[in-house]
């Protein structure tokens, strides 16, 4: 289980704090961006191993874009309005989109 700080806004993972997710989201679009997260954070492993550096600075690219979308980076997401939150993940789920990461049906 995952603690979270009292005001809901970072997690603690190994007694270190990381900003959470933004809870506006819905379930199945933080989904999507998660996947999209996890599978760009394979990237990033996959061309540091074959020596790629185009490629894991395209992969970080998409790791920094997902955890924006997110709300894990860029401006704090409890500073924002609804209306910025949610330009903010819908952004990131068209970029995602046009990786062939789509919402489930």
């Amino acid at each position: 289980m995952v603690e979270h700080t009292d005001d809901g806004h970072h997690v603690v993972v190994d007694g270190r704090k990381w900003r959470a997710t933004d809870p506006l989201i819905p379930a199945d679009d933080a989904a999507v961006l998660r996947r999209w997260l996890m599978a760009a954070r394979r990237d990033v492993g996959t061309a540091k191993r074959a020596g790629d550096t185009g490629g894991e600075a395209a992969a970080r690219s998409r790791v920094h874009a997902a955890k924006t979308a997110l709300g894990e980076r860029g401006p704090a997401w409890w500073e924002q309005d609804e209306d910025a939150r949610r330009d903010r993940w819908t952004d990131g789920l068209r970029q995602a989109a046009d990786e062939g990461f789509a919402p489930p049906e």
